[in-house]
């Protein structure tokens, strides 16, 4: 009688276990080790994360806009606002560059610094395309959401990731962190900017961390912290957690004189 042998699957060779509700903290767990040995491998310490809205356009795609729209093929008023907008897009991509260039010359053996966005369009396009013409190493941390297909080419394919837990997203974002740069953007950017406040202002997180509001109208007419200081809802010293600026210059500036002083000597991910 011939034997028969039965075909056996290992459990970490098993899709439907690893898909299923009780794999969760293997998933969960995975969104951490994947990422980490992906970063310890290209000896990538810390970042300085950029964020901002998808939706934001470049300057040539916004002035395309513009000539379609006068020539009758689209909203005139909402293609000027793309073009208005489209200064920050320009803005986080010079800025990027200037700090991957800045973070280059710090060490050749460890990469300090290194721009991190969303890995998305927009302002995030914009802050990987500026690291990307600095000839710098630059990190996408997607998120799987039911949106339209974009295609970033600007993320560095070695430090590309994607999640599924935006969590485990947001933790990378934080950990590696030494400053982030915010511009205008939703409720995306929005969650994620208060998230941090809110870290730093209850102090569970420890380490410095310098933040910059870039675009002061915008954020003016978006958020009034003067009003949450009045109405006792956070202290003064609350709204002096952030810098505003809407110069390249300035915002450069501030960012490199913060990191010289508070995380130049002290690399590696932290919270």
């Amino acid at each position: 009688m011939t034997e028969r042998k039965h075909s056996q699957t290992k459990a970490y060779q098993n899709p439907a276990f690893l898909n299923s509700r009780d794999g969760r903290a293997l998933r969960i767990l995975s969104e951490y080790l994947e990422p980490k040995s992906r970063f310890d491998h290209h000896k990538v310490e810390d970042t300085i994360v950029f964020m901002g809205s998808a939706r934001i356009k470049s300057r040539e795609e916004a002035e395309e806009l513009v000539r379609q729209a006068e020539s009758g093929g689209g909203d005139l008023e909402s293609a000027r606002m793309a073009l208005r907008m489209s200064a920050y897009y320009e803005a986080a991509r010079e800025l990027a560059a200037r700090l991957t260039r800045w973070s280059k010359e710090l060490d050749h053996e460890e990469r300090r610094f290194v721009v991190c966005t969303g890995g998305g369009p927009g302002i995030m396009e914009a802050a990987n395309r500026g690291a990307s013409e600095a000839h710098g190493m630059n990190v996408g941390l997607t998120i799987s959401i039911p949106t339209e297909e974009f295609d970033n080419p600007y993320v560095t394919r070695e430090l590309s990731f994607h999640f599924h837990y935006f969590f485990m997203r947001k933790f990378w974002f934080a950990y590696l962190a030494k400053a982030v740069i915010v511009f205008p953007g939703g409720y995306g950017t929005m969650d994620e900017l208060f998230e941090l406040l809110t870290l730093v202002q209850t102090r569970k997180m420890r380490k410095p961390m310098p933040m910059v509001l870039f675009g002061t109208e915008y954020w003016k007419n978006i958020v009034d912290f003067d009003a949450l200081a009045r109405h006792g809802m956070i202290s003064p010293t609350d709204i002096e957690l952030v810098y505003r600026t809407d110069s390249v210059d300035e915002a450069y500036d501030w960012i490199v004189r913060q990191l010289a002083e508070k995380a130049l000597g002290q690399p590696g991910a932290t919270l």
